[in-house]
């Protein structure tokens, strides 16, 4: 059973923002503010809101049909840990360096992962060539990738802190204004790593045919590759897929609370954004559908085939609690027990329901899976 967690995996956030105690009122200010966007929108464009139309072009990169082909894994096989427990710092962890090595044991002996093609990145390593600073992560990100190839499998794991700070991109990207990150060693002085840097580098370059399994045991991990699709599980253990780009929603919100400060130009910048989400075809986050179906393209293209375990949601904390008096992350330990304890084939949806009941009663974090592509969870987790 899990002891009583003293921290949680997080230390580098910003504030939630939080919404008007008027709930109902923000709703209704939101609903006036696009109401004015739209009657803009058609002024300026002579009684059609630009985007109805549905004119977007197409775009080759990003197939019509969502399924993409699996790996075989009949290739490499290559894998990369992270663990930080930040000694001697105010935010110092207990369990991450036993979380990489349980997990390293694990998928060698489980899935025949070679210690040869290994590389692991601890705060507790003499050598500075390994210690999971900034730039010694993103040379693991790059050692990951270097020549794949159709089939091959790769694996990553991540055990430290998490973190969530405001989008600072152009237009942005994010539903919620903030941007997931992980907290290298040395993040005070070089900076976190954020979720379009670990996407730019670790998704968007695979080709189509390989495999890339991660696990991250952080808060605010929940999109923290940025991958279009979730998959986390409400009370009743269903499966719930979830889209994770709901910017127009996003916007009518924001609208609607510059309408209620009475500041008209902002509500009405919000409203247009909003009113361009909702109806062009293909969503974004731009001024134009062909721009918002350019980076959405650009966002969630992924021709790889990408999973991620993540250890709670963009908005929760990650337990560093301890497992029969062994520190360790909850989200680690469940991952090896659930696996463990069925030796068999597990499905993803599975996994899934097993990893949350596991946790369930003792945690309050939620874990789920993010893909780069529409997945049927019934087929087996292997990697």
């Amino acid at each position: 059973d899990a002891e009583s967690s003293s921290a949680s995996q997080c230390v580098c956030s910003a504030p939630s923002p939080s919404l008007p105690e008027m709930f109902g009122s923000l709703l209704k200010a939101a609903a006036s503010a696009v109401d004015d966007a739209v009657k803009h929108q058609q002024q300026q464009s002579h009684g059609t809101p630009h985007g109805i139309a549905g004119n977007a072009p197409r775009d080759s990169t990003y197939p019509e049909d969502p399924d993409v082909p699996l790996s075989d894994l009949t290739g490499r096989k290559k894998a990369l840990f992270i663990g930080i427990n930040y000694f001697g710092t105010q935010s110092e962890l207990k369990g991450c360096i036993n979380d990489v090595h349980s997990i390293k044991e694990f998928v060698m002996r489980r899935f025949n992962f070679p210690a040869e093609n290994m590389l692991v990145l601890t705060d507790d390593n003499q050598d500075p060539r390994y210690k999971p600073t900034r730039a010694n992560i993103l040379q693991g990100f790059a050692w990951l990738i270097e020549g794949v190839t159709k089939g091959d499998s790769l694996f990553l794991h991540y055990s430290g802190h998490g973190g969530s700070i405001k989008d600072a991109t152009s237009g942005g990207d994010e539903a919620d204004g903030m941007d997931e990150t992980i907290c290298p060693l040395d993040y005070a002085s070089a900076g976190q790593i954020v979720d379009d840097e670990i996407h730019a580098r670790l998704v968007k370059v695979l080709p189509a045919g390989v495999r890339l399994t991660a696990i991250f045991d952080s808060c605010h991990s929940g999109s923290v590759m940025d991958l279009p699709y979730t998959y986390n599980i409400d009370g009743n253990l269903d499966i719930q897929e979830v889209d994770n780009r709901k910017i127009a929603i996003q916007a009518a919100m924001n609208a609607g609370v510059a309408f209620l400060r009475g500041d008209k130009t902002r509500a009405m910048t919000e409203g247009i954004s909003a009113v361009q989400h909702f109806l062009a075809p293909s969503g974004g986050s731009s001024t134009s559908s062909a721009e918002a179906h350019r980076r959405q393209v650009e966002a969630r293209s992924c021709l790889a085939d990408v999973i991620q375990f993540s250890g709670c949601r963009d908005e929760q904390t990650s337990a560093d609690t301890s497992f029969a008096g062994r520190a360790q992350g909850a989200m680690s330990y469940s991952f090896i027990d659930v696996c463990s304890r069925f030796p068999q084939q597990l499905s993803y949806t599975d996994l899934l329901k097993n990893l949350r009941q596991v946790m369930q009663g003792k945690f309050t974090q939620v874990p789920q899976i993010s893909t780069g592509h529409k997945m049927n969870l019934r087929s087996n987790f292997n990697m």
